[in-house]
């Protein structure tokens, strides 16, 4: 296992999420190394068309072993054909040598080129100017959650239901991590790695009670140890109101939520949040709205907004300091569904709210 540096105290440093409205890529990069010079991170392009879309950037493995297949953009595993345990017995056979260290096997849990123009442009373009400005690379993933509530078995079932299927899932986005840490940290800088779950807010509701809190801190913690073996930083990013304390107790680097809409939820979990806090922990406040609401805010208005919340939070034993320190600044949530001029303006605002509050 790589190590990572000892501390990690970002101070304010801002960051996107990942998701742009533009179909090319250097448009994006522009607005992300403008926005972002210290964390840039590669975009992901969602208008570009569906193979933009999270099973060709994440779980290309399982198209190519047969596992998976798409109907009409769903996708669906081939649980019900006969050649099934032989193809679950060549996953797993790639896994292992993936999961030892054998770099051809590694790659097979790649992105495809024609699945995230954006990675490769980013890639490219940090090798031929440098690595700049930047003190990290942020890199991002689907969840395990998100991505198993979407995937569905043979018969219509969701994969994550499905123990069988949901450790397939896991153990895919695993390596897929690992390999991206690999490549960002290539270019010179340590990695952070962010798994998009917004999913996880369903645990707890009665429509999922089969879902448990050891499920989903399992299936995180896979993932992020797979992360911190290949010596990359771990964030997890949910842009809902949920139960704190899975990301707290499941021990990634940086739990990042939409502090607009949701700051509040974390006032109960006061104390386990302190308690993050003092292993080194740190939140990633998605302060900037990812909404036309955001042409109604100001740096002003977001730092008198989130400094609000560190008070209440410090009412209940947080310290103002460390909540600072231990802070990165980011938007809500991805922007791949807004309009470009929101998009820029937001990721504009989500720089000047970091400097404004930084002071």
């Amino acid at each position: 296992m790589m190590n990572k540096s000892p501390q990690f105290i970002p101070d304010c440093l801002a960051t996107g999420i990942g998701s742009l409205p533009f179909d090319q890529p250097q448009t994006a990069l522009n607005l992300i190394l403008e926005s972002f010079p210290r964390v840039p991170h590669w975009p992901q392009l969602p208008r570009r068309g569906s193979q933009e879309g999270f099973v060709f950037q994440f779980l290309n493995p399982l198209v190519q072993t047969g596992l998976l297949e798409l109907k009409a953009n769903q996708a669906f595993f081939t649980n019900e054909h006969p050649a099934w345990p032989e193809r679950l017995t060549e996953f797993y056979r790639l896994y292992l040598a993936g999961e030892s260290g054998e770099q051809e096997a590694l790659k097979i849990f790649s992105i495809p080129p024609s699945a995230a123009a954006g990675f490769y442009a980013f890639i490219e373009t940090i090798k031929e100017t440098g690595t700049g400005q930047s003190l990290y690379f942020k890199g991002q993933l689907a969840g395990p959650v998100t991505l198993g509530l979407q995937v569905k078995d043979a018969n219509g079932n969701l994969a994550y239901y499905d123990a069988q299927l949901r450790d397939i899932l896991v153990k895919t986005l695993a390596l897929h991590a690992r390999w991206q840490t690999s490549q960002l940290m290539s270019l010179g800088r340590p990695a952070v790695i962010f798994i998009d779950e917004p999913a996880i807010s369903i645990y707890g509701q009665s429509g999922y009670i089969t879902v448990t809190k050891e499920m989903i801190k399992n299936d995180l913690t896979e993932i992020i140890q797979a992360i911190n073996t290949a010596g990359g930083r771990t964030g997890v990013h949910s842009c809902a109101a949920l139960d704190w304390t899975i990301l707290f107790e499941t021990h990634p680097d940086i739990v990042n939520l939409d502090a607009y809409n949701y700051g509040h939820s974390l006032l109960p979990y006061a104390k386990e949040l302190k308690d993050f806090l003092a292993r080194g922990g740190v939140i990633a406040w998605g302060i900037t709205p990812t909404s036309e609401k955001a042409f109604t805010e100001n740096t002003a208005t977001l730092t008198v907004k989130l400094q609000t919340l560190w008070s209440e939070l410090t009412a209940k034993g947080a310290n103002q300091e460390v909540l600072k320190k231990q802070a990165m600044i980011t938007p809500a949530c991805g922007a791949g569904l807004l309009e470009p001029a929101l998009a820029q303006h937001i990721y504009r605002l989500t720089r000047l709210t970091a400097g404004h509050i930084k002071g």
